[in-house]
């Protein structure tokens, strides 16, 4: 009997932790709208909206002057118990998606890896306040660790 009961509560536990893989999307609202990092070549932006309850999307551009570049394109999207961040970057991977599995989230912090990618092998996102967040992007080239952060402000979209 007893180890019937423990194993009841190992089944319990793991099937709590699985659920909790990946967030609800109601909790990653903080990411949702007009983010901005500027930068010497121009202002990078990337906005967020959500699509349904279990998928956001988002577009990257730089403004320069007056042109618009296109950087890349994300999917951010639930499946099962486990989300992804799919991005598709302008002149990378043949412009095809690459999934990073959200490995660890918070309130304020979203972590997603691909251990499999040549670089970046990991994405964060950092909610520092409700109009500011820092993204990065980190990981091994050639054995050398590198990372590149972008702080980013929320702009006021009325």
């Amino acid at each position: 009997m007893k180890i019937r009961s423990i194993l009841i509560v190992m089944l319990i536990i793991q099937t709590k932790n699985s659920i909790a893989q990946s967030p609800s999307f109601t909790t990653l609202q903080w990411l949702v709208g007009k983010w901005v990092n500027q930068t010497p070549r121009g202002k990078m932006i990337e906005e967020w909206s959500v699509i349904n309850d279990s998928t956001f999307k988002a577009h990257s551009y730089m403004l320069s002057a007056t042109d618009s570049i296109t950087l890349e394109s994300v999917e951010l999207r639930k499946e099962g118990t486990a989300a992804y961040y799919i991005p598709i970057v302008k002149g990378q991977n043949n412009e095809q998606p690459v999934k990073f599995k959200m490995t660890s989230f918070t309130s304020k912090e979203l972590i997603f890896e691909n251990p499999e990618h040549d670089f970046p092998q990991k994405i964060t996102y950092t909610l520092i306040s409700p109009d500011s967040l820092l993204a990065e992007i980190s990981g091994t080239v050639n054995g050398q660790s590198r990372s590149r952060r972008f702080p980013m402000t929320k702009v006021d979209q009325k």
